[in-house]
This record gives C-alpha cells, sequence and structure tokens, in this order.
C-alpha cells in the first residue's frame, strides 16, 4: 500500500486516539485509514460505564462486546475493559481512587486472592479433576463460577511456571475472582514432579513442541474435556502462562489455533527457541540463537519484565515476532503503534500494538521498566508476582474478549 499524507496524518490521529480515549478508538481510526474514511468523531462520546462485581446469571454472551466498541472487537464481553472505555493508564489510577488511599491496596490484595473467591462470595467452585491419556496423566483444578448454570461460557487455560502449583497460580494471578465477576471458566493443569522436578512444563523438548504430542496433547485434551463436560463455547477458548507455562501456551497456540482463539504469555519463550535442557538456559540467559520459524497471525499479547534475569527480556520480543505474521506488512507502513504509561505505584511501561491489514490488533507487547521476574499486577499471596503492576490478568482478559475463534482456524 503506498502511503499518503492523509494516511500518515490519519495515523498521527491513531496514535493521538491511543493516548486520550485507548486502543478501541485507535484501532477503529486505523480501519477507518485503511479503508479510505475520514475519522470519526464518534469516539468522545462512547460510554463509560459498565456492571462491576458479581454478574447474575452469565449467558453465552458474556464475551460479546455491545455499544460503540463493538465494532472495533469482534466479539467481546460485558465485563468493564480498558479497550472499551478509556485509556490503558487511567484505568489504574481510576479504580485506585475509587478504592482510596490504605483501602486500595487492601481491596487489590483480596481481589487477587484467585484460589478463595469461592469462600469470599460463597458461589464460585475450584475443583479437583484428573486426565489421562496415552501421553500421560495430569491433574487439574476448574474454577465454576457461581452463576453457572449449563451456559456455553468461555473459558480461560492457565498454565503455572516452575515451582508453581494451581493454587498458587490462582492465588497470584487473581484469574478466579475475574472470573467470577466477568462469567467465565478458568481451568488449571498441573504439571507433574515426576515429569519435571521443578513442575516446569517441558517447553523446551522437541517432543513437548508438537501437535498431538507429549505435554501439548495432554493440555489440549484437558481443555476439550472441560470444553465438553461443561458445554463451553469452544469458539471462545484462551491460553496463557508464565516463565515455563508461557512458553507452553506459545506451542499451544501454534499447535492447536482450531482450540485456542487467542495467546498470553508472560516472561515466557518463542515456539523452538530450545530443543534440549542446554540449549533452553542459554535461550533464557540471551533469548533464541537463531530465528524462531515461521510467522503464525495468531492474536498475542505479551508481557515481560526488562530486568528479567530469568528469562531475557529478548525472548518476549520474540514471541510477538513469531507471532504477529499477519501484521508485519502494516508494520513496515506504520501499522504498530506504541504507548508510554506508568501505573499509580509508579510502574512505567511501554504497549506496543500490532495490526493486522484490516486495522484488528493482532498483538500487543508491554514492555515493563524495571520490572523483574513476576506475574505483573499479580497479588503476594502467590509467588513470583510483582503488585506494582500493570494488571497483566485484566489486559490479557480484555485482549481475550476482543479475539473469538476465527472461522478459518476452526
Amino acid at each position: 500500500m503506498k502511503l499518503n499524507e492523509g494516511f500518515l496524518a490519519r495515523m498521527r490521529d491513531a496514535t493521538a486516539l491511543l493516548q486520550s480515549q485507548g486502543p478501541a478508538a485507535a484501532t477503529q481510526a486505523i480501519q477507518e485509514a485503511l479503508r479510505g474514511l475520514t475519522p470519526s468523531s464518534s469516539h468522545a462520546s462512547e460510554p463509560t460505564g459498565a456492571p462491576t462485581g458479581a454478574q447474575a446469571a452469565p449467558s453465552g454472551d458474556a464475551f460479546r462486546p455491545t455499544g460503540p466498541a463493538a465494532g472495533a472487537a469482534k466479539g467481546g464481553s460485558r465485563w468493564k475493559s480498558t479497550q472499551d472505555t478509556q485509556p490503558i493508564t487511567d484505568v489504574y489510577v481510576d479504580e485506585a481512587l475509587e478504592a482510596g488511599g490504605a483501602a486500595g491496596e487492601a481491596r487489590t490484595a483480596s481481589a487477587a486472592e484467585g484460589a478463595t473467591t469461592s469462600a469470599r462470595t460463597g458461589t464460585g467452585r475450584f475443583i479437583q479433576a484428573s486426565f489421562s491419556s496415552p501421553a500421560g496423566k495430569r491433574d487439574y483444578k476448574v474454577y465454576i463460577p457461581g452463576a453457572y448454570a449449563g451456559q456455553a461460557l468461555p473459558l480461560v487455560v492457565m498454565l503455572h511456571g516452575c515451582k508453581q502449583d494451581p493454587d498458587d497460580f490462582a492465588n497470584g494471578t487473581g484469574m478466579n475472582l475475574l472470573a467470577e465477576q466477568n462469567g467465565f471458566f478458568v481451568v488449571y493443569p498441573a504439571q507433574a514432579q515426576r515429569a519435571n522436578g521443578s513442575n516446569c512444563w517441558n517447553w523446551f523438548q522437541v517432543q513437548d513442541q508438537q501437535r498431538d504430542r507429549g505435554e501439548p496433547s495432554i493440555i489440549a485434551d484437558i481443555t476439550r474435556q472441560v470444553i465438553g463436560e461443561y458445554g463451553l463455547d469452544a469458539t471462545r477458548c484462551y491460553v496463557a502462562g508464565l516463565w515455563a507455562g508461557g512458553a507452553m501456551a506459545a506451542v499451544l497456540g501454534r499447535a492447536y489455533p482450531d482450540l485456542y482463539a487467542a495467546v498470553g504469555v508472560h516472561s515466557g519463550l518463542a515456539v523452538g527457541a530450545a530443543h534440549d535442557v542446554m540449549s533452553a538456559f542459554n535461550a533464557m540467559r540471551q533469548g533464541a540463537a537463531s530465528g524462531v520459524a515461521r510467522k503464525d497471525g495468531i492474536p498475542v499479547i505479551v508481557f515481560h519484565g526488562d530486568r528479567d534475569t530469568t528469562v531475557h527480556p529478548m525472548n518476549g520480543k520474540q514471541v510477538i515476532e513469531q507471532y504477529s505474521g499477519a501484521g508485519t506488512s502494516i508494520a513496515a507502513q506504520g501499522g504498530v503503534i506504541e504507548h508510554k504509561g506508568r501505573t499509580p505505584q509508579g510502574r512505567s511501561y511501554t504497549t506496543s500494538l500490532h495490526h493486522d491489514s484490516d486495522g484488528t490488533v493482532i498483538a500487543e507487547f508491554w514492555d515493563l521498566h524495571g520490572a523483574g521476574h513476576a506475574w505483573s499486577g499479580g497479588s503476594s499471596k502467590g509467588s513470583y508476582t510483582d503488585p506494582t503492576g500493570p494488571d497483566a490478568s485484566r489486559e490479557m482478559l480484555r485482549f481475550f474478549q476482543a479475539h473469538p475463534l476465527a472461522g478459518d482456524r476452526k
């Protein structure tokens, strides 16, 4: 596409909209620019209200957006989304002001106690289950929101990091509370110590990087089992993880694009970054030694601290490079928009939005300045968490709700 001054002006407008009104407004401006339209003036009048707290009887439409944001997010949610309502930075400031001082800190800590949500609300259930196949046996836990009554709800698969388990990961990420508030299931596969002494998913072994083999097949089958058992919406199934779990989430997104609609990778590595233990340590120290193969174009959101000494920050960038395939042509023509922000607790970050040919955000990279190896915005009730934010759990959900499974991948 040949760029003209009008197009460049609209891309500058999109950058300004990202800073003032958030990703949804910026995305719409990019889409209009690509279609040759003039920028819309409707962004300023978008409503900002949204339900909060536990929702009564969410239906199978729980992820579907309504109102002006529906055009930018292809399939969404009724939850209060930073994409739909306000700039990325402002949501954290607003929530802190609403809570007020020490009370806000208490609310933040309480909100992240994912595994104990049932005790606090008296509604949801966090239950243990197990799965066996020729590839192996793994236990897992499922969070069932209290309002579930057979609806085809979305599913988020959460893969813990090394030295963690499902309870620890649920506590640290607060994903169960978000599931209770917004009406979706969460499943936490558990790595067996017999498979890895540190409870790491074996993302670095060749047999565990392929479809229908090893650990990817076990996790995919657990996902299908939960979808089938509870009648969940197979078009709104997502996978996310931390560290080794993030690397395995990247593997699953690539191996099962017909099962997972989008992927979240926190402090993880690209598929093919390693092929054995030695190359895994090398990749963790300095990133993959060579290119990490083809670009896939599957929606991905990546968080990585630029002071991470466990998994080198280069790995997060390589995940984006591997996944953003459909956005590379636009990227060369100004289709990557950067936004700098800071949380109330002082964490600064840079967010890069990558767009495909129709202006849809296909990838987001959150570069967390000064952050180490920890789940951003997590609770100290879990391990490997950084409460200073930004809130990776909420931002991943906001990203997921904009990406139901594409028709050509079903």
